[in-house]
């Protein structure tokens, strides 16, 4: 993409209304414009980013052996009667009325529609298991939605939905998502804590919360330190095998990770006192086993293998994306902007061209934007008619991990910068072991196409 054909309206002041860092850098680089409170646009480079870690998410859940599909934003409240819900989720539901006079609403999770589904169409355990899932829009009515995307009204989610014959088959279901998770976390550039947590209205005993360590984390936490060494990195794990994906739960879920509402000070205070840490958590994802809860009252059955009727067994499990999307900023940022890890950046490299229409400038990135195009990385060259420390601004606060800058003297001696946004160090290389660093850096990550 060319700078000079592109949207990002990037602002220099920071807008009074934003508190946190990832709402202020978001709003400054140009990704999101308020519509509403609590309800936001997604500009170019926004939805760019939010599509990658969609798709992240997409690659992760199909890899575990869970089915995509799609649910609409609106739902009838006789589902949510049905289950005993409507009445006892409280005014952060947007209930709605329809010409007809049919109360409808929009959807804050879909444990009910999905349960419909289910029961409509699955009536033997030869069918099982099944898990199912979406990403979709859903509303919940927050009273003071604040922190840009980390607390809207209006969000992204993945939410997933297993179901089992048997509740030992549903754990294992369980296990698969926090496995599908912790990987899905880890190529975000992300450590994602899971925690034991409270099940609030969606209802079960058994649920992790996965938190991502900030200042800004509105819950607080509560961990063991030996927690923060563990990395799923290049395993190749099987999720149909049971014991293997139970083993790696229980590695992760051995140490103490709790939030304040099932925090157990007796517990804590049993870890060595050099390994207790408290902090603050950002929510980006949840799973919950919840039995029978959905299931009895709606009547999702199927035939058991005697032949008799049985409810199934039932966990959902959700990934906050437009969340994580602010979380990844809070995570990752300083005082210039934004500072993207590799697996999720909007592009791969910014081309900085420091003497626009210099004719030997103007080819040299040309063709090194070519290039890295040809080799699957998408570059974003600011081939603006502006100043350099402009161009160097804007590339710091939109966050790109690597940026290289091309000038007449620098391409005298042959050479280019390539400059790390993370860490600010620089060296001159000929253009072609510039793009060869480039190629070999993002090996490691899945590149396709995006938007």
């Amino acid at each position: 993409m060319r700078l000079s054909r592109y949207f990002l309206p990037v602002l220099k002041e920071t807008p009074s209304e934003a508190q946190i860092a990832s709402h202020r850098l978001m709003l400054r680089a140009g990704m999101i414009k308020q519509a509403t409170a609590g309800i936001y646009s997604w500009l170019p480079l926004g939805f760019k980013i939010l599509r990658k870690l969609e798709n992240i998410v997409h690659e992760e859940q199909v890899r575990a052996g869970h089915i995509p599909m799609l649910m609409p934003t609106l739902q009838s409240a006789d589902l949510w009667r049905e289950s005993g819900r409507y009445d006892d989720y409280g005014a952060e539901m947007l209930r709605i009325t329809d010409r007809h006079g049919r109360d409808m609403l929009y959807g804050p999770t879909n444990e009910e529609l999905i349960t419909d589904i289910f029961r409509s169409h699955v009536g033997s355990y030869k069918d099982l298991p099944l898990t199912l899932y979406h990403i979709q829009w859903k509303f919940r009515d927050e009273v003071r939605p604040r922190f840009g995307v980390m607390r809207g009204r209006e969000f992204f989610m993945k939410d997933g939905y297993n179901f089992d014959l048997t509740k030992e088959d549903a754990i294992h279901a369980y296990n698969r998502h926090m496995v599908s998770y912790l990987r899905t976390y880890e190529r975000m550039g992300l450590q994602a804590i899971p925690m034991r947590a409270d099940s609030g209205p969606i209802g079960g005993d058994d649920t992790h919360e996965f938190l991502v360590l900030a200042d800004t984390g509105e819950s607080e936490v509560f961990y063991d330190s030996a927690i923060t060494d563990l990395r799923l990195g290049e395993r190749d794990v099987n999720y149909n095998n049971w014991d293997e994906c139970a083993e790696i739960v229980k590695e992760w879920t051995t140490p103490y990770a709790r939030t304040d509402e099932t925090h157990d000070e007796a517990a804590f205070n049993a870890i060595p006192e050099e390994r207790r840490k408290t902090s603050r958590g950002i929510e980006v994802g949840q799973i919950f086993y919840f039995g029978t809860k959905y299931s009895e009252p709606m009547g999702a059955t199927v035939q058991g293998p005697d032949g008799k009727s049985v409810p199934v067994h039932m966990g959902s499990h959700g990934i906050g994306v437009s969340r994580l999307v602010g979380a990844i900023i809070e995570a990752s940022h300083d005082d210039k902007g934004i500072i993207w890890p590799e697996g999720v950046t909007p592009y791969h490299a910014g081309i900085v061209n420091l003497k626009q229409g210099d004719a030997e400038a103007d080819a040299a990135c040309e063709a090194i934007y070519a290039s890295l195009n040809a080799i699957g990385l998408e570059p974003l060259y600011d081939d603006r008619d502006e100043r350099a420390g402009g161009k160097f601004a804007t590339m710091d606060l939109i966050g790109l991990p690597w940026r290289i800058t091309v000038g007449p003297r620098g391409l005298k001696n042959g050479v280019v910068e390539l400059t790390s946004r993370r860490t600010g160090e620089s060296e001159e290389l000929p253009p072609e072991q510039a793009i060869e660093k480039l190629a070999q850096i993002y090996a490691g990550h899945v590149l396709r196409p995006s938007l």
